[in-house]
């Protein structure tokens, strides 16, 4: 499935929008996409909206790296989803785990180059969104701005918990494992700029991280950029260890338990 001018929308709602998303599906429960191609969209190659015991598999979808916009999976109020064995080349998010997601596994995924494996933005523009029970595993993530990142912006609320992370090689990553709930939409920065007073957050709690190898194209191998109004919590890393850059971690607003971790995570 060539992007081009080119938009499909499967949709049992009377209401559906698509913009310029390729493939669309909304409220689909049982939805098996398997063994399909898909390149260069103009915006989203696949998004999944309200579907419930979804299962992706065997695709793969190639975007130019330069293009913006161009995730690969964006999934959204859904439950009960499996993606696995697939490769996925794009200029941003290969898979993008947005609200109301419940029960996600992502299985055996090759990601890069792109902005890697994605959990929010959550919190937009105060909205309150909240992710759970979610696992990424046995997973290569090569050239790519970010590796395994968890975003909340400002002032949202909400929560995203029970998230793992295990059994992951990463080669050449910016960002190779972030938190950021300082996160700004449209912006390249890691850290905000000075916003308003901060009086809400998103709550990240429940993650762990286990079985992670690779390096990073950046100084920093690790960063968790929590946000004072609701510090990150139960955190863990265990048998993670990420070399190249000056083996640097920061981390801020941070509880946890960090095991057998390169670099040396020590949280303000």
């Amino acid at each position: 499935m060539r992007g081009i001018r080119r938009i499909l929308s499967f949709c049992s709602s009377v209401q559906c929008w698509h913009g310029n998303v390729a493939l669309h599906f909304i409220g689909c429960p049982g939805l098996r996409l398997k063994d399909t191609t898909h390149i260069n969209s103009p915006s989203l190659h696949i998004s999944i909206k309200e579907c419930q015991d979804a299962d992706i598999g065997n695709l793969q979808i190639i975007a130019p790296e330069n293009s913006p916009n161009t995730d690969g999976i964006d999934i959204s109020a859904s439950s009960h989803v499996n993606i696995h064995d697939s490769s996925i080349q794009t200029g941003d998010d290969c898979v993008a785990i947005n609200g109301g997601v419940v029960d996600i596994n992502v299985t055996n995924v090759f990601c890069g180059p792109g902005h890697g494996i994605s959990i929010g933005s959550l919190g937009e523009n105060g909205g309150h969104d909240t992710v759970e029970q979610v696992l990424v595993q046995n997973c290569n993530i090569t050239g790519t701005k970010n590796g395994l990142r968890i975003k909340t912006v400002p002032n949202g609320t909400g929560y995203a918990k029970g998230i793992r992370f295990q059994d992951i090689n990463l080669v050449n990553v910016k960002n190779p494992i972030i938190i950021d709930q300082h996160y700004c939409p449209h912006s390249e920065n890691v850290v905000c700029p000075l916003q308003p007073s901060e009086l809400e957050a998103v709550q990240v709690s429940d993650v762990t991280y286990t079985n992670i190898y690779g390096s990073s194209a950046s100084k920093l191998g690790i960063i968790f950029n929590c946000s004072e109004i609701h510090k990150c919590t139960n955190i863990v890393t265990n048998n993670i260890h990420i070399t190249g850059g000056e083996d640097l971690a920061y981390c801020k607003n941070t509880q946890g338990e960090f095991v057998d971790t390169t670099p040396n995570i020590s949280c303000d």
